[in-house]
């Protein structure tokens, strides 16, 4: 089978920067919106871990295309965690179908925890709708595209989220604004933080969901369209505080549980609404030009593997306090048993004698999130039909995109927020950036170097939920900033 056939390289991207650098900016601008719901009645397992029990509140995907007439760039927006399966099938549709080039096609995730997951594999028909139906949902916008409209960008705090691992935090909410006839057609914002649920187990978008219903309810005609930001490891509100009044909403009842979760999304929705708008109606920058992209894939850094010993021996240990079966195998989500799978995982390189990972690169990612290494030639043929040759998953791909003097930086995973904030801080006195986390497929968390430090949670999941041998070398949060940096010099280079 074929390894990594997809991939960007820097002259290849340049390539298409330069072949659209020359046309004019005076060329008109037009867009597109569309939208539909994605809720589903069928129980199907949450990224929370619970099999949805109904629908407290529809989800939706959202599309934003906009084009400058020779170039058309692609946003879709979904109240999902991550895409996940449905990812290369729905970037190969829009190439072959629609001619629309995977590094304009800008995927983002609300990272809503009460939808499901498509990293199960009951899920993957699910995953593979969500594909058919955003497709639909592009083709819809583009068929919707007016014009002239006109694009402001803006960017404000929203005090209302916190961050863990040592880190400071991000409160940034950015704004794109676009607008036709000088009304206001969609705001495509975001900002650094998990969601905040509504329900336990049931179906709802969380306060990103609430926030957007929101703003199209004080400004009827406008789509509005939140996408995470760098957030991995910030959340709304004082999680202390979270975790005490919701142990005290428990012992009144589940049915009490919900109401006040759903009362606190709504708080948080409203203080994220406020602000967003807020931001929208002030002072913006106006963004002119022509529509360039590229697409690049980081191999990020990986640590040394513990040795042999010290691995049979950790094993050992922990087989004896938790019971596991001596054939449990690899098990996929949730299960008991799916945070040891690294574990087994590390004694079978030993044990078949494989070269352990480097780097991201060396390994290649299943549907269900396992990381298997390019030279596991059985482990190859046991997930073919889950690994994709065209479009395979391969940490870490980055688009960045510019819109006139304006880079859009789309960042795959769930990174950190201290290392977007490093990437905008790098840009902040030369000219807008937007940028993004989430993109594309799988949400692996890109921690930084503190969190690697502290072996944080974020810092562990490429083990216990990826099924890594080995962890991250301390080095991934400048490789991950440095690389993004160097692309979105090159776009703005090329341009010039």
């Amino acid at each position: 089978m074929p390894r990594i056939l997809y991939t960007h390289c820097v002259k290849c991207a340049l390539a298409v920067i330069f072949s659209f650098a020359g046309l004019s900016a005076s060329a008109e601008m037009r867009a597109g919106v569309a939208k539909a719901k994605i809720s589903t009645d069928e129980p199907l397992v949450m990224v929370n871990g619970h099999t949805s029990e109904g629908i407290a509140h529809d989800i939706y995907a959202r599309a934003l295309t906009i084009n400058d007439g020779e170039k058309r760039l692609v946003f879709v927006t979904y109240d999902l965690n991550c895409l996940d399966v449905g990812t290369p099938h729905l970037r190969e549709k829009l190439r072959d179908e629609l001619g629309i080039d995977p590094q304009y096609v800008i995927l983002l995730a609300t990272h809503n925890h009460n939808a499901p997951i498509q990293i199960v594999p009951d899920n993957f028909e699910y995953g593979r709708w969500l594909a058919d139906t955003m497709f639909d949902l592009v083709k819809e916008a583009i068929a919707n595209e007016r014009g002239p409209v006109t694009l402001e960008f803006g960017s404000g705090n929203g005090y209302f989220v916190m961050s863990t691992g040592n880190a400071p935090t991000d409160y940034e909410i950015q704004v794109l604004k676009v607008s036709h006839e000088n009304k206001p057609l969609a705001l495509l914002f975001n900002q650094g933080t998990h969601p905040l649920q509504a329900s336990v187990a049931k179906i709802d978008p969380g306060h990103p969901g609430f926030a957007m219903d929101l703003i199209e309810e004080r400004w009827p005609g406008v789509q509005a369209m939140y996408a995470d930001q760098c957030g991995g490891n910030q959340f709304p509100g004082d999680r202390n505080a979270y975790r005490k009044e919701m142990m005290e909403a428990r012992k009144k009842g589940p049915d009490n549980v919900d109401h006040w979760m759903e009362m606190r999304a709504r708080d948080i929705a409203k203080r994220l609404a406020d602000t967003t708008l807020e931001i929208a109606s002030g002072r913006l920058t106006k963004i002119e030009g022509t529509i360039t992209s590229s697409m690049e894939r980081f191999d990020l850094p990986l640590a040394d593997p513990m040795s042999h010993d010290e691995a049979k021996k950790m094993y050992a240990k922990v087989q004896e306090r938790r019971g596991i079966p001596d054939d449990v195998g690899f098990v996929a989500y949730p299960d008991d048993f799916r945070d040891t799978n690294w574990m087994r995982m590390l004694l079978r390189y030993y044990e078949k004698g494989l070269p352990f990972p480097k780097t991201t690169g060396d390994m290649v990612c299943t549907d269900d999130t396992y990381l298997v290494h390019n030279e596991d030639k059985e482990f190859l043929k046991k997930y073919e039909d889950s690994i994709h040759d065209e479009f395979p998953c391969v940490y870490n791909e980055v688009i960045v995109a510019k819109i006139g003097e304006m880079p859009i930086v789309a960042i795959q995973g769930e990174v950190c927020a201290p290392i977007g904030a490093r990437i905008k801080d790098a840009f902040r006195r030369e000219r807008p950036l937007l940028i993004f986390g989430y993109m594309g497929e799988h949400n692996l968390y890109i921690p930084t170097r503190e969190i690697v430090r502290l072996d944080a949670y974020q810092a562990q999941t490429l083990r216990i939920q990826y099924a890594s041998p080995v962890g991250w070398d301390p080095s991934v949060e400048d490789v991950t900033v440095k690389g993004v940096t160097r692309m979105v010099r090159d776009i703005i280079e090329a341009s010039e």
